[in-house]
Parts: C-alpha cells; structure tokens; sequence
C-alpha cells in the first residue's frame, strides 16, 4: 500500500503565526511607520492651519485607510492585492502638490477630488507598470533597494536628534537616548532567544519609551484630551471638486508613486524569497490605486508601500504577510480608537531614530546583497549603479536643489527612490540593451524570478 503524499509545504509568506505572535509581530511594524503615517496629514493640515479639530480627524482618518489599505494588500481581494508582508501610508511624494492645492483656493475639496482621479488613474495604469517587470534586473533592482535604504537615513537622522523643527534639535540627550535604544536592539537581536531576537526593535522601543518617561521626553497629555472612538465619515470636509491643475500635478504624483511602490514590491519580493511576478505587481498595485480612491473619500491621501516596513521585514527575518495583516488590523482600531493613537503617538522622536537605524541601513544592505549577483567585469554596469546612486541621493543631500525647477520636475526628481529608479532603468537599457552597447559580451543576469537573460526578462505567458 502506497504511503500518503506529504502535505505540501507552506511558503514562509504564507505561514500563520501563533496568535501571540502575529499580535506582537504586528505592532512592531506598527509602531515602526506611526510616525510616518501621521506626518503626511500633519504637515498638510498645518500649512492649511486647520483646527486642532480638523487635525485629529484627518489622523485618525489616516490610520484607518492605512489599516484597511494593508489588509488589502496583504490577504488580497480578487486581483487587488500583492499578498506580501506590505504595509501601507500616505506618500510624501504628494505632501508639496497638496499643500499647494490645498493654499491657493481649493482647499480640502480640490485635493480629494484630485486624489481620487489620481487613484482611478492607477487601477488603470496597473497591468501596464506589471508588464515593466522585465525592466527590472538584478542590476537595477539592488541598486533601487540601495537608494530606497539611502533615502530613508536622513529620517532616521531627523529622529535621532529629536525631530525636525523641535526646539531641542541635536541635544545630546537626544542622540544618547537614540543611541540607547540602538544598542538595546542589537543586543536583543544577538543575545535574546530567537522569539524576542525577532521583535528586537519593538523591545528597544519599549525599553526605550520606558526610560524616557522619567526623563521627560514623553508627553502623554495628549491622551487625555483623545476620544474614545472616532469614525470617519465620507467627505466630511465636503463633496470634493475637480480642477484640471490640481488633478494634472496628482497624476504626476501617481506615476512617482507606482514607480516607488515597485521597488518596495521588488525589495519585499527579493527579501522573503518570494519574487514578484508582473500579476501580483499589477494586483499590488492595482490595491494602491484602490487605497487612494479610498482615502479621497474618506478625508485621507494617496498610499503607497512604506519602505521603512520593508526594511524591518528583512531585519526580523519575518516573512509572513499575515503579521503585516494584523498590523493591518491594528491600524484599524487606532483609527477608531483615537486615545489609543495618542498613546502611540506619545513614543519619543529619538527612540524612532535607535531603531529605524537599524531598519533602514538593512535596506540598504539588502540592495548591496542583491548588487552581489551581478557581474560588474568587463561591462559598464559599475556606472549605472554609480550614476543611479548619486542622482537618488542628491535631493536627499541637498533637498533644495531643484527647488527653481518647474513643479512637475521637482514632483519626480525629489523623490530620490523615483529619481534614481528611472536612472537606473535608462541607464541599464543604454549601456547594456541598445545596439552598439556590447550588451551581447555581457553574462547573462539572473532575474528575481529565477530566468537567465541577456537583456530584459521576456515576458511570461501570465496574462494580466
């Protein structure tokens, strides 16, 4: 008698935690994007100068479609949905298009109709970036996951000395609490068993906000002065209005953020082992343009993946989409709950900056392992990566470099990740694709999704 085939295994990915750990794994990677989450609806509302009022709501608003927006991109609906340990948040990249919609007449109204536009644009647009995939080899995918790393240093530089624009900015206390924390993670992540070495950085921010309150970092009257539940409500700042300007600048905004938003895909995909295929980026971000859509009806802004969550993905070394879910789900009930998102809120800027040093250089070390596939001899592949580099990294080094170009230049060109995205693309076709390039001296490069090609990855036989 035949022995019974063994079950098939389950994909990391696909694994689901024991419930005590999905709850703590979960709200690590809540507490490593709270801040970035709410900074988007703060820096809006305030150059709008919004009530204190209007300001919680448009938080709390925030975090619900953020929770929602992740639930869907992780579990998946149908073809919306990557299905990748994905979380999700306003992008800055719309932060300066809005705050000029927002101050030059149209107010609240004009940026939601634009958002909304721009998020229909994106659904459609999707199977479109999918079928770019093959754009993206080995070559351009870890110098993109390298500038992504880059890119996100300087924000934990912001954190570590206390927060742009606070009064205390730089203070030694500061950068020794940060450095506290910094050290508390590594030694957690070296010397605790292997569960708590997973969830280094939420125990270095406990430990950390734990040292703090006594010291008088931390300010919790914020909670009190909370509400117990909050709900948003569809258009409740007004029925959005629709502008050809506003909505122009937006859909700008939305090809910077799908060209961000694959390199995250790409970076996850490249970290859990599971590469992403043109269906599932087009799914992925087919649920972005979902998301944003949702957020100009619900009093909120576009999204886009976060990177600093994939940065603790590779970190933790936790590949399942289903810890991503239930910070999905966590999200949720701060955006219902609002006094528990001031709880949350209260967490001190520099403790943020211990430990999103240590996620966001794992970023960029992922790319250099990535780069470690490629052949860089006898080619000209060591100036893409250089070239790529240096022109994602220039805003980041000097943000007002581009400040006297025209609006739609500066949408694209000071976000470094889109920046030296489109650089590296450009870069790889002219050096090793077109003709008279060499590109037939070149050893083949291996694709994250396993194939061996000269030039571009061949499109597949999946139809999106």
């Amino acid at each position: 008698m035949a022995a019974p085939a063994a079950p098939p295994s389950v994909h990391p990915v696909d694994e689901v935690p024991p419930v005590r750990q999905l709850a703590v794994f979960g709200l690590q990677h809540v507490l490593a994007m709270y801040a970035g989450a709410v900074a988007v609806p703060l820096i809006v509302g305030g150059a709008m100068k919004l009530s204190p009022a209007d300001l919680a709501y448009l938080i709390t608003a925030d975090l619900l479609v953020c929770g929602i927006a992740t639930l869907i991109q992780c579990v998946g609906v149908w073809r919306f949905g990557v299905r990748l340990p994905i979380v999700q948040g306003c992008t800055f990249a719309a932060v300066s298009p809005m705050v000029i919609i927002g101050t030059t007449g149209g107010g609240l109204p004009a940026i939601y109709g634009a958002v909304i536009v721009a998020g229909l644009a994106m659904m459609l647009l999707a199977p479109v970036f999918g079928r770019l995939l093959r754009f993206f080899p080995p070559l351009v995918t870890g110098t993109v996951i390298l500038i992504i790393g880059v890119s996100l240093l300087p924000v934990a530089g912001n954190w570590v000395a206390g927060g742009a624009g606070t009064e205390d900015f730089g203070a030694p206390k500061n950068v020794a609490l940060a450095a506290f924390v910094l050290v508390v993670v590594l030694a957690v992540q070296r010397f605790a068993p292997p569960f708590l070495s997973r969830v280094a950085v939420l125990v270095g921010m406990v430990v950390g906000t734990a040292v703090a309150v006594p010291t008088g970092f931390t300010d919790f009257g914020g909670v009190s002065d909370a509400h117990w539940v909050g709900i948003s409500t569809p258009f409740h700042f007004g029925t959005p209005t629709f502008h050809g300007a506003a909505i122009a600048s937006m859909l700008i905004v939305a090809l910077v953020t799908m060209t961000e938003t694959t390199g995250d895909f790409i970076a996850v995909g490249e970290m859990t082992g599971r590469p992403v295929q043109p269906r599932s980026l087009a799914d992925g971000l087919r649920a972005d343009g979902f998301s944003t859509v949702l957020g100009g009806v619900f009093n909120t802004f576009p999204y886009t993946a976060f990177a600093q969550n994939v940065g603790l993905v590779g970190m933790t070394r936790v590949r399942s989409r289903w810890v991503v879910a239930t910070a999905g789900g966590i999200l949720v009930l701060l955006g219902l709950l609002p006094k528990l998102g001031a709880v949350v809120a209260a967490i001190p800027a520099p403790v943020l900056g211990g430990a999103g040093l240590v996620m966001f250089g794992t970023v960029a070390a992922s790319g250099v392992r990535t780069l470690a596939r490629v052949d860089f001899a006898g080619n000209h592949n060591l100036t893409v990566v250089a070239v790529s580099v240096a022109v994602g990294v220039l805003p980041v080094g000097v943000p007002g470099i581009y400040a006297k170009f025209p609006d739609w230049f500066q949408t694209v060109m000071t976000s470094g990740i889109s920046a030296g995205c489109i650089t590296a693309i450009v870069l790889n076709l002219l050096f090793n694709h077109l003709p008279g390039s060499g590109s037939s001296a070149l050893e083949p490069a291996v694709l994250p999704g396993g194939g061996r090609e000269n030039a571009v990855e061949q499109p597949g036989e999946e139809h999106l």
